[in-house]
């Protein structure tokens, strides 16, 4: 049986929403593991809602927005560029790989390239495999302490 992984993505109400919205119209085919949650602006996604998704059970999660110099909020793509980092800190200290995190730009009428960046996201996690947060709930013994930290 092949492992189908749970994907979740942030999408930005202006372009990658839409990019979504016109593959579905297009009938384009990509993966219906894909979850979205639209939201208004990429930058507007916090790191901790990014954590949260992975404690819920997804094996992998997305931002996507706008092109760099095209928010419509005009700096909202900048400052969730500048939120990777410390998402990548947040994934080591639960013992998380980096890859099943990405942060990707696609404008309202990049259908193909919204298809293309969720099958390569899809392929990616499936190459990784489960998440270890996935199923029970139980968090793994890598992630307690910081799960331990959050809640005091």
């Amino acid at each position: 049986m092949t492992f189908d992984p749970k994907i979740l993505a942030f999408c930005c109400n202006w372009c990658s929403y839409p990019a979504a919205d016109l593959a579905g119209t297009a009938r384009m085919q990509y993966p219906p593991s894909l979850r979205i949650i639209r939201v208004m602006c990429s930058g507007m996604v916090h790191p901790n809602l990014v954590v949260e998704a992975f404690q819920h059970g997804a094996d992998g999660v997305m931002i996507m927005g706008c092109h760099l110099g095209e928010c419509h909020y005009q700096d909202g793509n900048y400052r969730a560029q500048d939120r990777v980092a410390v998402i990548e800190e947040m994934l080591d200290a639960l013992g998380l790989e980096q890859e099943r995190f990405r942060l990707a730009w696609c404008s309202l009428a990049e259908a193909d390239r919204f298809v293309g960046v969720v099958r390569s996201m899809t392929d990616t996690v499936r190459e990784l495999g489960p998440s270890p947060y996935r199923g029970d709930g139980e968090v793994p013994a890598e992630g307690r302490e910081s799960a331990e930290c959050r809640s005091r």
